[in-house]
């Protein structure tokens, strides 16, 4: 059995959160192998997603992959071909009132942090997809508001990969795109094409909202051009990357 396959029977075996005491519905909900190329975390599963151990499955699935088909690609084959996980990988549960689905605690955050280090770690991808506030914050300052880190992307260069989880910001650098281009630091990489076997590429991450229609961000008309920027960043580096 590969490792990435021993990390997932781990995973739905895990009542880490539960013997703390936090009311969780236990069963880990994620989709992927090995040679996926392209990692994309969210904050963690809903409740149908628990029901049909499938990552973004309801509503604010449809949305997030409405947006990533934009960028071409198709829903089927995206999850086919790559990694869906979460912040925290078993459903929260409701959040006071009944309303919309707890936000998982820091040390809930916490208690599940190594499986998710695991698995970029074994996964290692060229993309990594940030859907929603608390995979946001992964990677950027948690001063940074939605609509500064919306519409941006970042690229860690191969030599800042030698421990693939390096969520430190200062090593990430800034992402233009013009006219379809993608430049680095003012450096063109059109053309660039990053090795499928090489594990010591850089990586590209793209930051999403969360795609859940509780929220009203994405509706407002200045927030919707930040997600088609975001959409178009995504485009290139899929055709760019053929991912």
């Amino acid at each position: 059995m590969d490792k990435l396959s021993v990390l997932h029977e781990e995973m739905r075996a895990c009542r880490r959160c539960l013997t703390a005491g936090f009311d969780i519905v236990p069963g880990a909900v994620f989709r992927g192998g090995p040679g996926a190329r392209a990692l994309l975390i969210g904050q963690a599963p809903g409740v149908t997603e628990v029901e049909a151990k499938r990552p973004f499955n309801a509503g604010s699935g449809k949305r997030l992959f409405q947006w990533l088909g934009q960028a071409g690609w198709d829903e089927a084959e995206f999850r086919e071909k790559h990694y869906m996980t979460a912040v925290t990988k078993c459903y929260p549960g409701k959040g006071k009132g009944g309303k919309g689905d707890r936000v998982p605690s820091k040390a809930e955050q916490k208690l599940c942090r190594p499986f998710l280090e695991r698995e970029i770690t074994l996964v290692n991808p060229q993309l990594m997809i940030l859907v929603g506030g608390l995979a946001i914050k992964l990677l950027y300052p948690a001063k940074m508001r939605l609509n500064e880190v919306v519409g941006t992307a970042v690229y860690f260069p191969s030599e800042t990969l030698a421990n693939p989880v390096n969520f430190n910001y200062t090593d990430a650098l800034p992402v233009q795109l013009n006219n379809n281009q993608l430049s680095i630091n003012e450096n063109p990489i059109t053309n660039y094409q990053l090795p499928i076997t090489n594990h010591q590429n850089g990586r590209f991450i793209v930051p999403l909202p969360h795609p859940s229609g509780a929220s009203l961000w994405p509706n407002k008309p200045a927030n919707k051009a930040l997600i088609a920027k975001s959409v178009q960043i995504l485009e290139t580096i899929r055709i760019k990357l053929t991912l």
